[in-house]
């Protein structure tokens, strides 16, 4: 039986030509693919979307629930989702969270592409067909969302875009590939991460990013809190260290019912706060909660969706599992 891939297309940087200036649809992208590359039927549908770099979570939302709805409802064997690459990492991120019983029955592959598509050698066709082609794959059932850029299948929790001027831009380091793309089928490298604890509610889009440095004003955390955020990622430095000037403050917020989750700008160990050894992860004695080894900017995919779930409690028992 011929496989059918939904292909989401948001335009961006894989779909820009620049002589004559312009956006290809789903479908002109499909075009610059020969028909018997594709693995499966692909059924294409445009979406309004802003510039990866400002893209909103209410677009990202959008995109993960659709994808999930695609192979729970609509019977497709998988979806690609095509998207810039400033933001591609969260957005295959916050699909993975939300993908629930969908990621065990197809797959879910974000891709984009790091030259135009007039460009010489433009890598977006090649990326757009291994896509299909993993989408369309049973060895995909289980791992969640993934991003295939340059052959290679990464998991979306490891992923992260290393090169801004590279065909070669993601890299899962310090964790495996999960695959590659050769010969029309993936090959299985590695196994995917767990997968997370299933969302529960409607994920907050109100969460607050703030990186920190010594000797910064607590005040910086109120203000979000006052202008309507819901919850806050802190990002810190080596072990997820903040400042001791933020320390009364993170207790008050935790009080007052605003989770704050403290990730790190380095890679970090999968544990929580209170595991660090003595000296480090000081903020999770005053009642931040620890980012589990995630990005910043994943910790905030992840604090939308544990808020779904209820409050501070809650939201640290979500974490607890991730």
């Amino acid at each position: 039986m011929v496989k059918r891939v939904l292909l989401l297309a948001t335009g961006d940087t894989i779909a820009y030509s620049r002589r004559p200036a312009g956006v290809a649809s789903g479908a002109g992208l499909l075009e610059t693919i020969p028909p018997d590359a594709l693995a499966a039927d692909v059924v294409v549908e445009d979406v309004m979307a802003e510039p990866s770099w400002d893209t909103s979570p209410s677009t990202m939302l959008g995109l993960a629930r659709r994808a999930r709805s695609a192979i729970l409802e609509r019977g497709f064997d998988g979806v690609v989702i095509t998207h810039g690459t400033d933001t591609l990492e969260d957005c295959a991120f916050l699909a993975d969270l939300l993908a629930g019983r969908a990621a065990e029955h197809g797959g879910i592959v974000l891709t984009g592409a790091m030259r135009y598509l007039d460009d010489l050698s433009a890598d977006g066709p090649r990326n757009l067909a291994s896509s299909v082609t993993a989408a369309a794959d049973p060895a995909l059932r289980g791992a969640g969302a993934v991003v295939c850029l340059n052959d290679e299948l990464h998991a979306a929790r490891w992923v992260t875009m290393t090169d801004a001027t590279s065909v070669a831009a993601f890299s899962s380091a310090p964790f495996p590939v999960l695959g590659r793309v050769a010969g029309g089928r993936v090959e299985t490298l590695a196994e995917p991460p767990p997968r997370p604890p299933a969302a529960a509610g409607e994920p907050e889009t109100d969460v607050a990013l703030i990186k920190t440095y010594p000797g910064m004003d607590p005040v910086l955390l109120t203000a979000v809190v006052d202008a309507g955020a819901r919850g806050i990622v802190l990002e810190g430095t080596g072990m997820a260290n903040v400042p001791v000037s933020l320390f009364t403050t993170i207790s008050e917020l935790t009080e007052w019912g605003i989770p704050v989750v403290v990730a790190s700008r380095c890679r970090t160990r999968q544990v929580p706060l209170e595991d660090l050894p003595l000296g480090t992860g000081l903020a999770g004695k005053v009642g931040a909660i620890g980012a589990r080894g995630l990005a910043p900017s994943k910790a905030r995919a992840a604090l939308m969706v544990a808020l779904g779930t209820g409050g501070p409690r809650a939201v640290r028992d979500w974490f607890g599992r991730l």
